[in-house]
């Protein structure tokens, strides 16, 4: 391969032996040497460069922190081992932090190439200039400013090399004068170079055998054996099974863990926590040993009473075991690989105790999805949200992706979508950030053209940027191999999250100046854009509405009028909460529809009998 003329052709070439060939941004001038470069690398690029191969591929989004959160996302989704955003300084570095830290915070491997000022404009208060070094210093596990065509090689190695081995950030700055000077691919063998490897470090294996052999006594002595599954466990999803039966364990699962165990398992109990399931919620406070296998899922409320179980964490960071259970054995090592070698350790279960442990967990369960179905086909006055999403379940395609947004989308995702092997699903999992529905979506059509893709947004989301991305997908999706790319509109022109949240913690009515968001015509912007639409409001029309969008030629989005006051039932109520919803009644407009469609079961017997209630009919 011929030399790379410029800095910033030689950054490509240094990321490419990384493995790093698809980048998602928006051009500015403080990076315009990197779009002027990049062409050279891309299918449909400029002229010819000679012996350059042509195996990069850009992604232009409508925001910068769509470009940050798709670089996230297309990790998740198995796109990239590294994902890559590329924006401008100032502005749109600022832009991009949000999405960033949904990588930093769950742990995904990504590089930032961010413009900058030139250098012999800093420090003079140029336009666009803010100090990106003081800005990025908290979300990059490694960060550096590229001064020198001679750091490119061992700053590019550096940053791909952290954000692998560390799962997280790396920030790379690049002054527009820089990214202009002539190459240095081969830095001098002196005094203050550096010869560095594009070759990744060897990832982390199996633990110690003594590790191994005290998980496995802590495991064995237990009769009721929860395990707690989260993203870390994603991969190992034969090896997890294998471990349950052995144990004859129910698993629950956190958010970002959907799907690692086939969501129809009759022990698994389901999603865990806030949104999780009455299921899940006896797992583990009736289990007398718990095993968690890659998750530090926060609500601590919803894992065993302290004291409760004996625990073995398992996890690739060892810094994030014991952090939120009080474990006696902690193994550092690779989910599958520890799991594998932790089975054959474990003893068989047999006999009636065994037995009568997943017993409770699959009866628990079975409640918990006769519960559920009957919530879905509730008579609600608009759409019932639950029975949209619940319509979905057998409709998927095998090998359907699935991005999710922050808001109720989340919950009826985590409880009423059933995702079977060979289905993938993701979202802002740590960050819960509003807006990332549909730059995951995006991300996950690129990572695999020739696969399905569904997204669940609220109308809220779909509002922050899903309505300026759908013009992203309009630019794209013709280049796809199966152009089926659907998005859901949960539409009830509520941010109804918020909502619940502040008549469940506040006890308070919530405002509708801050709450009500404008109703918009999706379908009509969808089919404006080229694109296919349908408005949903007819219960009957479910069915067909999906198997329409799912069989169309083309991306395709469907408004849902969903009713806003379906209550967010947590998996366990305590009395302040029954209490404080049923208090924001009083004050609500909307009470009579909130009681017409369930709040008494959410509020329960305790709030019934403390404010004098009538007994459920």
């Amino acid at each position: 391969m011929s030399a790379p003329r410029n800095v910033a052709a030689h950054v490509l070439d240094r990321l490419a032996a990384w493995g790093v060939h698809r980048f998602y941004g928006y051009p500015g001038d403080g990076i315009g040497g990197f779009f002027t470069a990049l062409p050279e690398r891309t299918a449909d690029g400029g002229s010819s460069a000679g012996s350059v191969p042509r195996d990069a591929e850009f992604v232009q989004v409508r925001h910068e922190e769509t470009a940050a959160f798709a670089a996230c996302a297309d990790v998740k989704y198995g796109g990239s081992p590294i994902g890559c955003c590329a924006v401008t300084g100032g502005p749109g570095a600022i832009h991009a932090l949000n999405g960033l830290y949904d990588a930093k915070l769950d742990h995904q491997p990504v590089v930032a190439l961010l413009g900058h000022t030139a250098q012999t404009a800093q420090g003079g208060g140029y336009y666009q200039e803010v100090d990106l070094g003081a800005l990025f210093s908290d979300v990059a596990g490694y960060l550096a400013e590229v001064k020198d065509a001679s750091q490119v090689r061992h700053i590019v190695d550096r940053a791909c090399r952290t954000a692998l081995a560390d799962r997280t950030v790396s920030v790379i700055i690049l002054p527009s004068d820089v990214l202009e000077r002539d190459a240095v691919v081969d830095p001098p063998d002196a005094h203050g170079y550096y010869h560095t490897s594009a070759v990744p470090s060897s990832t982390i294996g199996a633990p110690p055998e003594a590790a191994l052999d005290a998980a496995a006594e802590v495991l064995n002595a237990g009769e009721k054996v929860a395990i707690l599954a989260g993203a870390g466990a994603l991969g190992a999803s034969t090896e997890l099974t294998e471990v349950a039966n052995a144990l004859g364990a129910g698993v629950a699962t956190a958010l970002l863990g959907k799907g690692v165990i086939d969501d129809r398992s009759p022990w698994n109990t389901g999603a865990i926590g806030l949104l999780g399931t009455t299921a899940s919620w006896h797992l583990m406070r009736e289990c007398d040993t718990l095993l968690i296998v890659g998750s530090t899922m926060p609500y601590t409320e919803y894992l065993p009473a302290p004291g409760q179980a004996r625990a073995v964490q398992i996890d690739v960071d060892g810094s994030r075991c014991g952090i939120r259970y009080e474990t006696e054995v902690n193994l550092t090592g690779d989910a599958a690989a520890t799991l594998s070698a932790l089975l054959p350790r474990l003893r068989e279960r047999t006999g009636d105790s065994a037995g009568s442990w997943r017993a409770h967990v699959e009866r628990w369960t079975r409640s918990w999805e006769d519960y559920s179905r009957q919530r879905a086909h509730a008579h609600t006055t608009s759409l019932n949200p639950e029975l949209v999403v619940r319509e979905l379940s057998d409709r998927l395609p095998d090998d359907a992706l699935i991005a999710v947004d922050c808001g109720t989308a989340t919950s009826w995702y985590a409880r009423d979508l059933t995702l079977r092997p060979g289905q993938r699903g993701s979202l802002s999992g740590t960050l819960l950030s509003m807006g990332g529905g549909m730059p995951y979506a995006i991300a996950a059509k690129n990572a695999h053209p020739d696969r399905p893709v569904v997204a669940l947004l609220g109308d809220g989301a779909m509002q922050m940027n899903g309505v300026n991305e759908l013009i992203t997908v309009q630019r794209y999706w013709s280049r796809w191999s199966d152009p089926r790319f659907v998005v859901l509109v949960l539409s009830n022109d509520d941010l109804s999250y918020v909502s619940w949240e502040t008549r469940g913690m506040l006890g308070e009515a919530p405002d509708p100046q801050s709450q009500a968001i404008p109703d918009v015509p999706y379908a009509d912007w969808a089919t404006l854009l080229g694109l296919g639409g349908a408005t949903l409001t007819d219960r009957a029309a479910i069915g067909e509405t999906w198997d329409r969008a799912l069989a169309a030629d083309r991306p395709f989005l469907v408004d849902a009028k969903v009713d806003k006051d379906i209550p967010l039932v947590p998996p366990h109520v305590t009395l302040q909460q029954a209490l404080n919803t049923a208090r924001s009644q009083l004050h609500d407009g909307d009470a009579l529809s909130i009681i017409a469609n369930g709040v008494k079961e959410t509020v329960g017997a305790k709030a019934r009998s403390v404010l004098g209630l009538p007994p459920r009919e």
